[in-house]
């Protein structure tokens, strides 16, 4: 009995094989099945095909073909930084998120910075405000007035999620919902 365990063992710790090196076929069958899970933009499919070869090497001829097969997936329509990143900024901005930090997801995503400024530009940074306070109950949704510690917190919650000084400023100060529709910046 004790014999068969130690075997037991003894195999789970052998080493694995060694994966093959990716062949451009191969190369090119990962890239379609990342593209076909998930959204993403030209740079984080390079990133990821990046890793592939990092992971098992490179067995065809020459350098392998990531830029190239990167842009012939943008030509296809496979991979689009524009709809991602719209697609993004406005799920981020339903959310909740500032202008801030919707840009630093973008630029995690490696879109480019004219594409990321006309992206945020359609974003209501008022409504995302309102749409955070809201889903925290900050300022007047809040069902009490908060000490002046929570307060605090709430300001830098609100921050932290990319909302410029004076939007936390009047959130936090209303009194009542109405008050922000009037005199909100």
């Amino acid at each position: 009995m004790a014999s068969s365990m130690e075997d037991r063992q003894s195999s789970s710790r052998r080493e694995r094989k060694p994966k093959k090196p990716l062949t451009p076929d191969s190369l090119n069958w990962f890239a379609l099945r990342y593209v076909e899970r998930y959204a993403t933009t030209r740079e984080k499919l390079r990133r990821y095909l990046s890793d592939k070869l990092r992971e098992r090497g490179w067995a065809g001829e020459g350098q392998a073909p990531i830029d190239a097969m990167v842009e012939r997936f943008a030509e296809l329509g496979y991979v689009d930084d524009r709809s991602f990143g719209e697609s993004k900024a406005r799920s981020l901005g339903r959310r909740g998120y500032g202008a801030r930090r919707i840009d630093q997801t973008l630029t995690a995503a490696g879109i480019e910075p004219e594409l990321r400024e006309e992206i945020r530009g359609e974003v209501d940074d008022r409504e995302a405000a309102l749409a955070y306070a809201r889903r925290k109950r900050i300022g007047p949704f809040a069902a009490e007035k908060p000490s002046p510690e929570l307060r605090q917190k709430q300001f830098a919650a609100m921050v932290r999620a990319g909302h410029g000084f004076d939007q936390v400023k009047a959130i936090l100060g209303a009194e009542t919902e109405h008050e922000l529709y009037d005199e909100f910046p």
